[in-house]
């Protein structure tokens, strides 16, 4: 008897083509797209109602099944809130993180395994394999520029024991190009880009869309304390930004600093964005702690950045003490840190403080 497989599919070309290929293999697939959010008539975004009908017809074209889940008031509580309140806190969210760890990778998950499936299935860009222990871990999609592993550092072995990512082992080109052989309608539809649930201005997003908006007004100062101006909101700035700071200057300057406490921004030159010290929390590891300190390790800080070789140092008060070998530009709480050794994710957390 095939396994069962659910895809979760989003309308794209990487779901729709991940749910193609698992059908042809053998398994027995259906697909399931959530309904995350209320658009407006000029907003598009992922699991938009447009998104959910690509998807469905793709499903069609494969010849499955296919159910739609409303999660708007879970997305709302997991992934909106968060993103809202963290700009209100001086940090700077990662909503994509956010979303796999709830959306996908905890309520639908559980969805799929209650509908009898053995397996969920995306069209991430990512790998899961074991080593000779047994230990399930989550590696590198094999198209470097596309790996969405940074993305999945919160994934724990349970977890990835019952997920399967078919598109780690190709390139995004390879993947539309199988869509084309599977003569699939969304073979060449476009990539959503940035914040799937924003059209526009994430900063006019928080304000339309937060119950108790009171913004944070402050002052803007240099790094020597001087200040150069005032400012209606510290969820308008994020570190490293240069336009849209409100100050008049000789030089190109940008936010060094956001202090939630008393609202300053604080602002300097490029190189003061420069650190190489931070610490991180909400730690999630694939292994144990000795045998973390036993690995050379190199971590990204975000998405597109490279990797750099880092020590670390497991704190009393949960937190991790993050060194880089090379300082890093614009180190930023709110963001991912991603460890890795080789192909291998160990392990992950978040920005708490750029030292």
């Amino acid at each position: 008897m095939s396994k069962k497989v659910i895809v979760a599919m989003s309308g794209g070309v990487d779901s729709s083509t991940t749910a193609a290929l698992l059908r042809e293999q053998g398994y027995d697939v259906s697909g399931i797209t959530m309904q995350l959010w209320d658009y407006a008539d000029d907003e598009t975004g992922c699991c938009s109602l447009s998104d959910v009908f690509d998807a469905r017809q793709a499903a069609n074209q494969i010849g499955i099944e296919h159910h739609v889940v409303n999660y708007k008031a879970d997305f709302q509580k997991y992934v909106v809130s968060d993103f809202i309140n963290k700009y209100y806190n001086g940090q700077t969210p990662n909503p994509c993180i956010m979303c796999n760890e709830y959306m996908k990778f905890d309520f639908l998950l559980k969805k799929s395994l209650e509908l009898g499936a053995d397996y969920l299935a995306t069209g991430h860009y990512a790998k899961i394999s074991k080593d000779d222990k047994g230990r399930i871990f989550l590696e590198k999609g094999v198209d470097k520029f596309k790996d969405q592993s940074y993305f999945l550092f919160t994934l724990k072995s349970k977890e990835l024991s019952r997920l399967m990512f078919p598109l780690g082992e190709f390139s995004k080109p390879k993947v539309r190009e199988i869509s084309e052989g599977f003569n699939l309608s969304v073979a060449n539809k476009k990539e959503s880009q940035d914040v799937c649930f924003i059209a526009k201005d994430y900063r006019t997003f928080i304000e339309k869309n937060s119950i108790h908006f009171q913004p944070k007004g402050g002052v803007i100062k240099d790094v020597s304390g001087n200040i150069l101006g005032e400012h209606e909101g510290i969820h308008n700035f994020t570190i490293g930004q240069r336009r849209k700071l409100g100050i008049n200057s000789q030089e190109a300057m940008y936010v060094v600093n956001i202090n939630f406490d008393n609202s300053d921004v604080i602002v300097g030159s490029e190189t003061d964005l420069y650190s190489d010290t931070l610490y991180a929390k909400n730690l999630n590891w694939s292994m144990d702690r000795e045998s973390i300190l036993n690995l050379k390790l190199k971590a990204k800080v975000r998405y597109r950045s490279p990797e750099s070789e880092v020590s670390i140092d497991f704190k009393n008060d949960g937190r991790l003490l993050v060194k880089f070998k090379k300082p890093q530009r614009a180190l930023t709480p709110g963001q991912a840190i991603v460890f890795y050794k080789n192909e291998k994710v160990i392990g992950g957390g978040w920005i708490d403080q750029a030292i």
